[in-house]
Formats: structure tokens, C-alpha cells, sequence
């Protein structure tokens, strides 16, 4: 299986995905080099994506709080 992905800033975990990205579509990896790579992004995209959600969710309550202080 691939590396363990860490709790990274969302900006490291997506360099590294896009690194992963750009050596998969070289096509020059062996297959089981491919794979590893493969779950390695998996584990990068949803890290990404826990990532996002949560700053989704502080701003969606950032801004309902705004809301609510000007009423």
C-alpha cells in the first residue's frame, strides 16, 4: 500500500497531488510504482477535501455570524 498521508496544510497536500498527477499522466512508471503513486493521490484528495469542508464550515458560520450581529 501506499505512504500515509498526513494531516497536511491544504497547500502541501495539494503540490503533492498535482506532483503525483504530472508523474502518472508521464506515463513512464511501472505499474506497481503507478499504483503506489495512485493511492498515495487518493489519500492526498481526500485530504484535500476534509480540508475544505472544514474551512467550508467555518465560514459558513463566520458569515452567519456576521449576519446575525447586524440585525
Amino acid at each position: 500500500m501506499g505512504k500515509k498521508v498526513t494531516a497536511n496544510s491544504f497547500e502541501s497536500s495539494l503540490g503533492e497531488l498535482e506532483s503525483i498527477v504530472q508523474s502518472l499522466e508521464n506515463g513512464d512508471l511501472e505499474l506497481e510504482d503507478s499504483i503506489k503513486k495512485f493511492e498515495d493521490g487518493v489519500s492526498l484528495y481526500k485530504n484535500c477535501k476534509k480540508l475544505l469542508s472544514e474551512v467550508e464550515k467555518k465560514v459558513t458560520k463566520l458569515t452567519k455570524d456576521l449576519k446575525e450581529e447586524e440585525l
